[in-house]
């Protein structure tokens, strides 16, 4: 799937609102596929898993569908495979090539417990979800969340590494969903002016700056070891998803780009991957700018500018 550039600068320019309007619902009638398909094997299993690689916009998506089938009747919750991160150790956590601490490897997460608690899940048994402290890089159990899944209640676990064999081949009869932002946009004559892994890096990069505190800089600096680790760990397993869908959009250049130029503008000439950042910027200079306040409340992008209805 590709979108274009002619048809999207035409489209902000003539009515902006109409044509975020129409995106949105194109991505919403995924969401109630995905619902369908979830509900179709809930006599199956109640387990959910989500996965996709960095910025596809997994954890607004997994809240999304849980709005979908509560609307249906049926229970649902949300809960990111990062409680299930290891603590960060010397003796333990894997490492790069390069010695520094290979966190996008799936032999973080603990699987063992995930699988258990999978297992106890299905059965109608409660378990104790933990939670991860990311500022002191380790998992405590408490406070986390209890939880116990009824007849007609599903649990969506969302992460990268949802789609792992360590997990699918032990849970063969949960739910797999993968999702990308992956569209390339292409100029008249066909060619790619706008990669779909921009798209993704662009999403990363706003969100760390806003949110996280992270200098664009450091996010481009990571973001070769991510883009390996998806590589590795994530994409050779998408295949075993049950349903695939894009989560990109073509309106989401016009919308991020005076934020996302103002940020890669400003990156020093030494920073890692400079040249790949001088390939994208020119590309910003092609679209329409679009205001981020004609985004819903509860559109996906929010997750990565803010001002959205959703809790991270």
């Amino acid at each position: 799937m590709a979108y274009y550039l002619t048809e999207i600068n035409d489209r902000c320019r003539r009515d902006p609102e109409a044509f975020i309007a129409q995106c949105d619902q194109v991505y919403a009638q995924r969401l109630e596929l995905a619902a369908d398909r979830i509900m179709e094997n809930m006599s199956r299993s109640p387990i959910v898993l989500l996965s996709g690689p960095s910025g596809s916009g997994k954890t607004t998506t997994a809240m999304k569908i849980c709005d979908v089938l509560k609307a249906r009747g049926v229970g649902t919750h949300s809960i990111s495979l990062d409680n299930y991160f290891r603590t960060v150790s010397p003796e333990t956590t894997p490492r790069t090539p390069e010695g520094r601490y290979d966190l996008e490897s799936p032999l973080c997460l603990d699987m063992d417990l995930l699988n258990r608690h999978f297992t106890k899940l299905s059965e109608g048994g409660r378990v104790d979800v933990p939670k991860y402290d990311f500022v002191r890089q380790m998992r405590i159990m408490r406070p986390g969340r209890s939880l116990r899944l009824g007849k007609k209640e599903v649990a969506i676990f969302e992460g990268i590494h949802a789609l792992n064999d360590s997990i699918t081949t032990v849970h063969p009869e949960a739910f797999k969903l993968y999702i990308s932002a992956r569209s390339n946009i292409l100029n008249d004559n066909q060619q790619v002016v706008f990669k779909g892994t921009w798209m993704r890096l662009m999403r990363r990069t706003v969100r760390d700056y806003l949110f996280r505190g992270t200098e664009a800089c450091e996010t481009l600096a990571h973001w070769a070891n991510i883009r390996h680790g998806e590589k590795k760990y994530i994409s050779p397993f998408k295949d075993k998803a049950d349903l695939q869908f894009d989560s990109s959009f073509p309106y989401e250049v016009p919308v991020l780009n005076n934020t996302a130029t103002e940020l890669f503008s400003h990156m020093p000439a030494d920073t890692p991957r400079y040249q790949e950042l001088m390939s994208i910027l020119p590309a910003f200079e092609l679209f329409e700018d679009v205001s981020p306040d004609l985004l819903a409340p509860d559109s996906l992008l929010r997750e990565f500018i803010g001002g959205g209805i959703y809790t991270y």
